[in-house]
């Protein structure tokens, strides 16, 4: 007996669809809420100036900062010893600091999480996904100068 035959899912893959098309021309901060996320290695030793930087930028774009998070690598004896291994190219961050992200934000009710490290977007949809609110790159919020 023949079997139906199931749809191929490559075809599907290499078809552009609506979602691919970038979201920045449709985000703006003013007047909104957002969490700054940054995921910095331990070798760098200048996050909190970035951190206070892009948020001061977001700032006199209109956005109201409420909450700053920071994932490191390698600082712990367990993280350095990770180190060679790859970061979640799902969420860029590990579970527990997405599940403090989300918390975060419900707390603050706010309505974007901005991440200062460029994300593919896989990662833009998952996060988007696990977090209840829009998920980008501060790439795509700022103007390439």
């Amino acid at each position: 007996m023949h079997q139906p035959r199931r749809r191929d899912r490559r075809l599907a893959r290499r078809m552009p669809s609506d979602r691919a098309q970038p979201q920045s021309s449709q985000l703006t901060v003013a007047d909104v809420d957002l969490v700054l996320v940054g995921y910095f290695s331990a070798k760098q030793k200048d996050f909190e100036a970035l951190m206070t930087s892009a948020a001061a930028e977001l700032a006199a774009r209109g956005a109201r900062v409420v909450e700053q998070i920071v994932q490191r690598r390698g600082v712990s004896d367990g993280g350095v010893q990770k180190m060679g291994l790859p970061y979640s190219s799902r969420t860029l961050l590990s579970y527990g600091k997405v599940r403090e992200v989300a918390q975060a934000c419900d707390q603050a009710n706010a309505g974007l999480v901005i991440f200062l490290a460029s994300l593919t977007d896989r990662q833009k949809r998952v996060l988007t996904a696990m977090l209840g609110r829009p998920a980008v790159s501060l790439y795509d919020i700022l103007p390439a100068d």
